[in-house]
């Protein structure tokens, strides 16, 4: 397909150029651009790179221009040429194979060497957990391996050969890139040829599929959400990731320094934290830290902990092992009142009462909002009501019950009101 500038009243061609008339490298230029822009060449599919010229498989002299990875946890094998396709089809295939055995372990172990090559200290497993939604639990890497092939120009033999591979049930892109020069800049026309982005049977089966494996990545992951009780004070359905938080957060206010936490949590200890002097808040934070992956710890004014002239970050970054590393940490606590975190169960019993809400779990933990705000400590709370209802708050003995009990008794004379 030719292009045209608009002129005035008119259309003026511009004439197609070739990489090799522009100066452009196949590996040092064109790689380079689409490694930046992965999703140029695979538009309907979201794609990260895992890794650049890769062959840890491969003879010293056979290495995959981009190993890439899918939303649908496929691999993807990016072969690029400069001018002619040749017979880039069949190096693919070979490469494919090589790599079709490849575990989820070694996919993170070739993107922390890719990361390494850019510059970053990112940390490769969650960088793929988060790309493949897939936060918590094993990650299975699909038997699928897709194959995109990139160059100027595709052979009619080579073209062939893809549409009968692919009716074999391959998934085989050639996706064109041609070069046109105008005004000292590069413009690069880039289409799919195969298969054509009309063809709605195949866009229709391959969201199936991602819907599919969407769905069972959903079901491995573990969703299960805690209550934390310290003391009088009791934080509810609470995902893992701010479990480990809020009892980090109470740690700190004991005593515990974080250097001593990240110590006892050993597989994470390098990033639980990041730390920058003096008392800062979020924006302060950001600034004295600039290229660090912020975006991945808590930092939030109300979550930044000051303490011994620095401000500390916690990770949000948390996988199967978050309630080892929770029990490790407890095992640092110094005396005071017990940390008891239990899985949240279902809500039993909830009723209102005028600006209140009260829910009972299954567990016997009582929840309290006012105003549509969760209310914590629930015990004070749960004082002023009982002595608004005449509710008694004291056992036989004399001794003040604690939360669940006098939250009960609170529930069950609001529904006496209420009947």
């Amino acid at each position: 397909m030719a292009l045209f500038e608009m002129t005035g009243m008119g259309l003026a061609p511009i004439a197609q150029s070739t990489f090799t008339a522009l100066g452009l490298r196949e590996r040092f230029d064109i790689q380079q651009a689409v490694r930046k822009h992965i999703g140029a060449i695979t538009p309907d599919v979201k794609t990260m790179v895992l890794a650049e010229e890769f062959g840890d498989w491969v003879d010293a002299n056979r290495r995959i221009d981009l190993l890439c990875l899918d939303e649908e946890a496929c691999l993807v094998i990016v072969e690029l040429k400069r001018d002619h396709s040749g017979h880039m089809e069949l190096q693919a295939l070979r490469y494919a194979a090589m790599v079709s055995t490849m575990k989820f372990e070694q996919a993170v172990e070739a993107h922390r060497k890719y990361l390494r090559t850019q510059g970053s200290d990112a940390d490769p497993e969650q960088a793929i957990r988060e790309f493949l939604d897939a936060e918590e639990g094993p990650v299975g890497l699909s038997k699928t391996v897709r194959i995109v092939l990139a160059a100027s120009d595709f052979s009619v033999e080579l073209t062939t050969a893809v549409l009968w591979l692919n009716e074999q049930g391959l998934d085989i892109r050639c996706v064109q890139m041609r070069p046109h020069s105008i005004d000292q800049r590069v413009l690069l026309d880039v289409q799919q040829l195969i298969p054509l982005p009309a063809a709605q049977q195949y866009q229709v089966a391959l969201r199936e599929k991602t819907m599919e494996q969407a769905a069972a990545r959903r079901q491995a992951k573990d969703t299960t959400r805690y209550d934390l009780s310290v003391g009088d004070t009791t934080l509810v359905n609470l995902p893992k990731r701010r479990l480990i938080y809020e009892v980090v957060a109470e740690a700190i206010r004991r005593g515990v320094a974080p250097e001593s936490m990240a110590a006892a949590v050993s597989w994470r200890e390098g990033r639980m934290f990041v730390a920058a002097n003096g008392q800062l808040d979020e924006s302060g934070f950001r600034r004295e830290l600039p290229g660090k992956p912020l975006d991945r710890y808590y930092c939030a004014d109300e979550d930044l902990f000051h303490l011994g002239g620095k401000t500390y970050a916690f990770s949000t970054q948390w996988g199967s092992r978050t309630l080892e590393a929770i029990n490790n940490i407890l095992a640092l606590m110094p005396g005071g009142a017990p940390l008891i975190y239990t899985p949240t169960t279902a809500v039993v019993d909830e009723v209102s009462y005028e600006e209140y809400v009260l829910r009972q779990r299954e567990s016997g933990s009582i929840e309290l909002e006012r105003n549509g705000q969760p209310v914590q400590p629930v015990k004070p709370a749960l004082r002023e009501l009982a002595s608004q209802l005449d509710v008694l708050t004291l056992n036989e003995r004399g001794n003040e019950m604690n939360t669940r009990q006098i939250g009960a008794r609170v529930m069950r004379a609001i529904a006496a009101l209420q009947d």
